[in-house]
C-alpha cells in the first residue's frame, strides 16, 4: 500500500508543478505592433494566444500560410502574434514597412506583427524573457534555437506549451489544445 500512497503523491506533485501560477501575468508585458503602437495583451483574455518569433528569409518562413490558416480556422478562439526576429542567420533583415510589405504580399497575414525584437541575450524582449523563464511562466525554461519556434498560452494567460521551428501550426497537438 505504501507504493500506492507514493505514486499519488509524486502525481499530485506533478499536477502542482503543471498549474503554477506566473510569477506576473503576461497580460502585464508591452509590446508594440510593426506601426509602434502598442498592443494591449490584456485585449486577448480569454483567447488562446500563439506567439511566433518570425521572419521573412528563412526556410520555415511559409509556415505563415499555416498560422494564416489556423487564424482563420479558429478566429473567435485564438490570436496569433508574430514577432519579427534577426537573430538567426540575419534571416529577418528589413524595416518595420519592409516587413509589413513582405507578409502582406506574399502570405496575406491576418495576426498582428510586433517591431522586430530579441528573443535571446541580454537584449530578449521581456515577452520572450516571460516566454523562456520558469520563474516568470511557472512552467517551463525554453531555449529557441531558430526563427519560427512557438509558444501556446491559454485564455487565462498561462503558458501552455512551447513547440519547436519544426512543428507546424496545425499540429494537431496544438489545434487539439485550441478546440
Amino acid at each position: 500500500m505504501n507504493w500506492l500512497s507514493n505514486a499519488k503523491s509524486s502525481l499530485q506533485k506533478v499536477a502542482q508543478q503543471k498549474t503554477t501560477s506566473p510569477a506576473m501575468p503576461i497580460y502585464e508585458i508591452e509590446i508594440n505592433a510593426l506601426d509602434g503602437a502598442p498592443i494591449q495583451l490584456n485585449n486577448f483574455k480569454g483567447k488562446f494566444i500563439l506567439v511566433v518569433n518570425v521572419a521573412s528569409k528563412c526556410g520555415f518562413t511559409p509556415q505563415y500560410k499555416e498560422l494564416r490558416k489556423l487564424q482563420e480556422q479558429f478566429s473567435s478562439e485564438l490570436v496569433i502574434i508574430g514577432c519579427p526576429c534577426n537573430q538567426f542567420g540575419g534571416q529577418e533583415p528589413g524595416g518595420s514597412e519592409e516587413i509589413q510589405s513582405f507578409c502582406s504580399l506574399n502570405y496575406d497575414v491576418n495576426f498582428p506583427l510586433t517591431q522586430k525584437l530579441h528573443v535571446k541575450g541580454s537584449k530578449r524582449h521581456p515577452l520572450y524573457a516571460w516566454l523562456t523563464n520558469k520563474d516568470l511562466n511557472g512552467v517551463e525554461n525554453s531555449s529557441i534555437l531558430w526563427n519560427f519556434y512557438k509558444f501556446l498560452i491559454s485564455p487565462e494567460g498561462a503558458l501552455l506549451k512551447s513547440y519547436k521551428f519544426t512543428t507546424s501550426p496545425l499540429d494537431k497537438s496544438i489545434v487539439s489544445l485550441i478546440s
